[in-house]
C-alpha cells in the first residue's frame, strides 16, 4: 500500500478484500447529522484520468455532454459520456489546469473508460494518461457540514466561494461541490503527506468518515454518478444531469447529441431521479424500484445509494414521474417501502 492507503489503515480504515485501495469507512457509518455537523471522508474509489496535449480539450469536447473547450481553470464541471443512443456510460468532476484537463469518475469504471476515450483519440494531439495515483493527487479528501467550510481554511486558506469554483495552490487542489444539507462540499486533491497531516488534524473538529460518508454527501446533494452497475441505463435527463449543469445544448455534436436534445425539445419528460431513505440497508445501485399500483413491471432504478446510520439506506432513484404519488417499494412489489423526501433542486429546467 502507498503512504496515504496505509495511513488510512492505522485509522482502523476497512478496506475491500479484493481492492486494498478503496476503502469502506472506518468501522462505523455517519449519519446525516454528522454531515449536516461537519465531516471529512477519506475518498479513495475514485479515479483519475488526466488529458494533455494540444487538441485535449477540442477532443474532449467532441466526446462529452458539456462544454470542455471554454472550461476555465477556476472552475469544474460535471459531464457525460454518452452511447451513441444517449445512455450514459460514465459521468465525470472535470476541471482542467495549464497541462491538462482532469475526468474524475469510479475507479472500478476508469479501465475500460479511459480506453474506450484512447480508440477515439485518432489524429488528435492528445494523450490519456491514468493520474490517480500521481503525487498531487495520492489523497482525497471530501468535507462537508457546518463545520467543514472554517476547518478547511485553516489547512488551505481561501476557499472556493461558489459551488463548482476551483483553486490551486501548494496545498494542492480544492473544488466546492454543490451543497448538501445547506452547507458547502469541498473535494480537495493533495499529496500523501499533505493528506496525512491534514486527516490527522481535521479529525479532532469534524466526524471522521470514508466513502460511504462522501456517497452519502452526494446523494443528498441530489448529484447522481454513474458506476458498473447503471452503465447504458440512462438518458442525462432522467437522472437529472441537465439541471445540475452536466448539459450543455448548446455545444456541438457528441455521441448521443441528438437522442439527449431530443428528450429535452420534444414532449414531456416523464421519468427523472428523486431522493428516496428506506430501511433496507442492502440497496444497491442498479436495483430495480416497484410501484404497488403496477407490480409486473419495474417504475424505476437505483442511481446511488448509500447507508443513513439509522439502519437503513438513503437513496437517488431514478422513476417514472407517475409512480411518485404512490406506494413504491425495493426489489418487488412486496419489498421495503421508498419514502421520498424533497431534492435540494426544483426539478424543473433550468436555462442551458
Amino acid at each position: 500500500m502507498n503512504h496515504w492507503i496505509d495511513h488510512l489503515a492505522t485509522l482502523g480504515a476497512r478496506f475491500h478484500p479484493d481492492s486494498p485501495t478503496q476503502v469502506e469507512d472506518f468501522g462505523h457509518v455517519l449519519g446525516t447529522a454528522a454531515l449536516e455537523q461537519g465531516f471529512v471522508a477519506a475518498v479513495t474509489d475514485l479515479g483519475l484520468i488526466a488529458v494533455a496535449g494540444e487538441d485535449a480539450a477540442g477532443f474532449l469536447h467532441n466526446q462529452l455532454t458539456n462544454d470542455v473547450e471554454h472550461l476555465g481553470t477556476a472552475e469544474a464541471r460535471l459531464a457525460g459520456y454518452c452511447t451513441p443512443k444517449g445512455r450514459l456510460q460514465a459521468t465525470f468532476l472535470m476541471w482542467r489546469d495549464a497541462d491538462a484537463v482532469y475526468l474524475q469518475l469510479p475507479r472500478a469504471i476508469q479501465p475500460p473508460l479511459q480506453k474506450r476515450l484512447t480508440m477515439f483519440v485518432l489524429r488528435s494531439k492528445a494523450r490519456l494518461r491514468d493520474a490517480t495515483d500521481e503525487a498531487r493527487n495520492a489523497a482525497v479528501l471530501g468535507l462537508g457540514g457546518a463545520a467543514a467550510g472554517d476547518a478547511l481554511r485553516t489547512q488551505v486558506g481561501a476557499l472556493p466561494e461558489a459551488p463548482y469554483a476551483k483553486i490551486d495552490g501548494a496545498f494542492g487542489t480544492v473544488i466546492r461541490l454543490a451543497d448538501a444539507f445547506g452547507h458547502p462540499r469541498y473535494l480537495w486533491l493533495t499529496s500523501a503527506d499533505d493528506g496525512v497531516k491534514a486527516l490527522s488534524a481535521l479529525r479532532a473538529t469534524l466526524a471522521l468518515g470514508g466513502n460511504a460518508a462522501w456517497q452519502l454527501a452526494a446523494v443528498h446533494a441530489g448529484v447522481p454518478q454513474i458506476g458498473q452497475a447503471t452503465q447504458e441505463q440512462f438518458v442525462p435527463q432522467m437522472i437529472n444531469y441537465e439541471l445540475l449543469g452536466g448539459v450543455n445544448f448548446k455545444k456541438g455534436c457528441y455521441p448521443g447529441q441528438e437522442i439527449v436534445a431530443r428528450s429535452q425539445y420534444l414532449g414531456k419528460l416523464k421519468r427523472r431521479m428523486t431522493l428516496a431513505t428506506l430501511a433496507d440497508a442492502a440497496a444497491r445501485p442498479g436495483d430495480e424500484v416497484y410501484s404497488v399500483a403496477d407490480p409486473d413491471q419495474p417504475s424505476g432504478m437505483i442511481v446511488n445509494v448509500a447507508p443513513n446510520g439509522a439502519g437503513g439506506a438513503d437513496a437517488l432513484v431514478e422513476i417514472k414521474l407517475a409512480a411518485l404519488d404512490g406506494d413504491v417499494r425495493h426489489g418487488s412489489a412486496g419489498g421495503t417501502k421508498l419514502d421520498f423526501l424533497p431534492l435540494p433542486y426544483p426539478l424543473d429546467a433550468l436555462d442551458a
